[in-house]
């Protein structure tokens, strides 16, 4: 499913960079937030370097902390979203229209978890 890593369990893991506040969010409701006006899509990525390097160079610069979330959605959900090719081989997301995003948020199997920080003081 062009480089989606899909699990035994029925789930694909997913990637998504955040900032602090965002992070906040999750952790009070287990979601993800509405989006904001000018925010018309999700964005959750297929790998973690391709997050990693967004949390370094965007959420980082922009809020002093950026995070790596990883999550898991049912595939057969997943399915009505086309991987997106954002740049090089490995720059894949899909693009979840802001309307859609509780119907994926009630899709997530188990928890929104974090694995990476990046931040000031950080090598």
């Amino acid at each position: 499913m062009g480089g989606r890593e899909e699990n035994a369990d029925g789930t694909t893991t997913l990637w998504r960079p955040v900032g602090p506040a965002e992070l906040a969010y999750v952790r009070e409701h287990g979601s993800w937030p509405p989006r904001l006006p000018d925010q018309p899509i999700f964005y959750p990525v297929l790998n973690r370097a391709y997050a990693e390097r967004i949390a370094r160079e965007w959420n980082v610069p922009h809020s002093g902390t950026g995070y790596v979330t990883r999550f898991r959605v049912e595939t057969r959900f997943l399915r009505r979203y086309p991987t997106r090719r954002a740049g090089g081989e490995d720059v894949l997301e899909l693009w979840v229209p802001a309307e859609e995003l509780g119907e994926l948020n009630g899709h997530i199997v188990g928890e929104i978890e974090v694995v990476a920080r990046f931040g000031e003081g950080d090598k």
